[in-house]
């Protein structure tokens, strides 16, 4: 059984029933939507043209909110509905970045995660979705997409239908017949200065800005919708806690290296009270972000074991560990084994690292696929440490990291959602500004020129680190899903 959704758009009128219906069952907030329709026009008059799209979750077959999620809060039924239990939510809005569609937002009541589930209180007892019954016109049908005799499935089976992002993978199952490519695909119909009943929002940052694209007489555009649910949803504490992760990481690899590869060096406690005290700040900024900070320990207590979220928490819980039995360690308490520096050293680098795996799951950021991640996200964590600790490996983790971030904003990119963030990262002065003068150029020319430097070249990557972290995550943001 695979209940699904189909749309025909010859005979939608935009009157909205379905919204308002939505929003009638579900009690949903202003501001907020489980169902909307946008608008889209094309050419001009006398020859102007309107569509409509009435866009919803997607049922996924292969839902990634339903992997990312740290606590089983969204799920997948028998019947095919991803449905979705608040009681379990933590608010973390992974579920949010792993989403193509834009489908789920946080309730401003509950603070967790909602979205349309197919109103399947309705379902259960035999009764169709609200907005099934009160479309005048019969374009929403509901059903049983593996029955053959239903007649969601026989549509589907006589008559073309699309579905939105089907290079996703995540196979939806809400199908469209006579859908307009305009309409479909977000980035071909920007938003126009000015709504049928009001104003657009007018862009709040230079990210947003950039991303507008320019109006063309005759081209598509978005004449009406719903505001951007999703937007930065992933604020700067997420950009925070990359960095203070990055440094967390890196305090303890870089000297913990050098004394593995020159015995005579002991690790001393400095470096091991470092990456504790930024482990730690990581952790607060992750629990910091939740809408539900009072539930953080569910992801340990109650996981759901393919999100990454749940195994990075994994991650840093036994790196603390070990960092408390290293500090133990240098401080005399007892002879440390050569096993447990290689084992915090592994740790550490599993701690950097993790993000990009979590950063994988969410598959409505584009430029966050990138295979790149992992390296990259190793070698900040080497140039955190060494700016601490190891001024002088600068030289050359500098010009390595500033290779892979070239690779990442100038490299090639596979879908056209990633190459627009990377253009929303190469117009940004604190690209220029922030990431290459200050975080590579200055450091680099200081260390080369001038002996003593050692210290403000650390304190100018670590800025530049700072930098790129915060444009990395939320330039992907800036990118419409819906």
């Amino acid at each position: 059984m695979q209940y699904g959704f189909l749309i025909d758009n010859r005979r939608c009128i935009g009157c909205h029933a379905c919204s308002v219906a939505c929003k009638a069952e579900h009690e949903v907030p202003l501001g907020v939507a489980r169902t909307w329709v946008k608008y889209v026009e094309k050419g001009v008059f006398p020859d102007a043209r309107r569509s409509f799209l009435v866009t919803r979750c997607n049922h996924c077959a292969d839902a990634p909110c339903v992997e990312i999620c740290p606590t089983t809060a969204l799920f997948r039924r028998k019947d095919g509905i991803v449905d979705f239990d608040g009681r379990r939510c933590i608010g973390c809005k992974a579920c949010m970045q792993g989403c193509p569609y834009d489908a789920l937002y946080i309730d401003p009541q509950t603070e967790t995660a909602a979205k349309c589930n197919y109103c399947a209180h309705r379902v259960e007892v035999g009764l169709e979705p609200p907005c099934v019954v009160v479309c005048p016109t019969q374009t929403i049908v509901a059903g049983d997409l593996d029955d053959a005799t239903s007649r969601i499935a026989q549509l589907v089976a006589r008559h073309p239908a699309q579905v939105r992002k089907p290079e996703k993978g995540t196979r939806p199952q809400v199908f469209y017949i006579d859908g307009d490519a305009a309409a479909l695909v977000p980035g071909l119909a920007p938003p126009a200065d000015e709504y049928l009943w009001s104003s657009a929002p007018q862009p709040a940052s230079p990210l947003l800005a950039a991303a507008s694209l320019t109006e063309q007489a005759g081209a598509p555009r978005r004449t009406y919708g719903v505001k951007e649910q999703h937007r930065n949803s992933w604020g700067w504490k997420v950009s925070a806690y990359l960095w203070t992760k990055s440094v967390a990481a890196g305090a303890f690899l870089v000297p913990a290296l050098v004394s593995l590869m020159t015995p005579w060096q002991r690790l001393r406690p400095g470096p091991v009270l470092v990456a504790a005290f930024f482990l730690a700040l990581t952790g607060l900024l992750l629990v910091a972000d939740l809408r539900q900070p009072s539930r953080f320990l569910w992801v340990l207590t109650r996981p759901q074991w393919r999100s990454w979220l749940v195994k990075g928490a994994y991650v840093i819980a036994a790196y603390s560990a070990l960092l408390a039995l290293s500090l133990a360690a240098t401080m005399g308490w007892f002879a440390a084994p050569t096993a447990l520096t290689v084992a915090t050293v592994l740790l550490a680098a599993g701690t950097a690292l993790y993000t990009a795996f979590l950063f994988g799951q969410a598959k409505g950021r584009d430029l966050w696929q990138s295979a790149l991640l992992a390296p990259h996200l190793l070698i900040q964590a080497l140039v955190a440490g060494a700016a601490l600790f190891q001024p002088e490996w600068l030289r050359w983790l500098l010009p390595l990291n500033g290779l892979l971030v070239a690779g990442e904003v100038f490299g090639r990119h596979a879908t056209e959602d990633a190459r627009r963030a990377a253009r929303l990262i190469q117009e940004d002065a604190r690209f220029t500004t922030g990431v290459l003068a200050t975080g590579h150029l200055l450091p680099l020319a200081l260390l080369w020129t001038s002996s003593g430097t050692g210290v403000l070249a650390g304190a100018l990557a670590l800025a530049g680190l700072w930098a790129w972290e915060h444009l990395y995550v939320q330039a992907p943001q800036k990118v419409a899903l819906a």
